[in-house]
């Protein structure tokens, strides 16, 4: 079926939540640049749901769908309702891993006419990640300023709470040797929870969950007065920001959703370069780690940092 209608794009995109966000510049710059395009995005359920959040797709589809497999087999039959789809599209762009070309293959075959490959991952010295993910645009006169790269996703009115500031922490990331150690969190919390002019929030996930994380700071804080947002759906959770005053958190995907809601963020960041990984937006205060270890960073110089002594 050929494309018919407005222009439509489909941008394909895996990876984890903060590899989605730093990809959100590169779609808004697409919409930008393809004025009336009708736009759909490929990739985990849940994490692509952030696009249609922000306005920047009409439709997110599962990346994970049976009938995807054989594009990234040679030769694979392919489901003819997916290649249908993807036959629908005048423009597809892609950051899958493709090293044998399988998947370029398969586009070829079923009929996608233009086809824009995009890193999937990036690299250190070559400018910020996001700026890095939008770069492949450039070939189809599509460039990112400084004032998009940096501006936020999820723009937000934040009520005054009755004259408290409402503090996110996320004491998680993808990776433990990113993380604080978790015993820093508690007291950081402790102190916040006691503050009259302040009200504590505490995020966790699965992967808290799965090392004990959740568990233990129920345990620790009990009869400490703060709410818990476990597990929570994350368009859902990007409105939940929007009411925060601060947010304290690592290197992870929860703090680029946060940096995207405007919220005021203080990140700690150790192995991990913040030029190139850090949320963009600004409001962001990076504090770094001396050698890049996070056991390093005293409880006083992340109250301090954020205003909290």
């Amino acid at each position: 079926m050929e494309p018919k209608g407005p222009p439509s794009v489909l941008v394909i995109r895996g990876g984890a939540i903060g590899d989605f966000i730093l990809t959100l510049p590169a779609i808004r710059l697409i919409r930008k640049s393809i004025p009336g395009c009708h736009l759909e995005v490929l990739g985990y359920p849940g994490i692509v749901d952030l696009a249609v959040k922000a306005g920047l797709a009409e439709a997110a589809r599962n990346l994970e769908h049976r009938t995807m497999a054989a594009l990234f087999a040679r030769a694979a039959a392919i489901d003819e309702g997916l290649a249908e789809y993807l036959r629908g599209f005048n423009l597809v762009v892609s950051y899958l891993y493709d090293p044998d070309g399988h998947f370029r293959g398969s586009l070829e075959r079923v009929g996608v006419k233009t086809l824009v490959e995009c890193p999937h991952r990036v690299e250190a010295g070559k400018g910020h990640a996001a700026a890095q993910l939008a770069r492949p645009l450039e070939r189809l006169a599509m460039y990112l300023d400084e004032g998009d790269l940096r501006a936020a996703l999820f723009p937000q009115q934040r009520g005054t709470n009755g004259g408290r500031r409402r503090v996110a922490m996320h004491p998680g990331s993808g990776s433990k040797s990113k993380n604080w150690p978790l015993a820093n969190w508690l007291e950081v919390g402790r102190r916040i929870a006691e503050r009259e002019d302040c009200e504590l929030v505490v995020i966790t996930g699965e992967a808290e969950a799965e090392r004990g994380v959740t568990a233990e700071i129920a345990e620790a804080w009990q009869g400490l007065r703060y709410e818990a947002w476990e597990g929570v759906w994350l368009p859902e959770l990007a409105d939940r920001l929007g009411t925060c005053g601060l947010f304290l958190g690592h290197d992870s995907g929860i703090s680029h959703l946060a940096a995207a809601c405007e919220v005021p963020c203080v990140l700690l960041f150790g192995p991990t370069e913040p030029d190139l990984w850090a949320p963009p937006q600004a409001g962001v205060r990076v504090l770094r780690a001396p050698e890049g270890d996070l056991a390093q960073v005293e409880v006083a110089e992340v109250l301090a940092e954020a205003g909290l002594r």
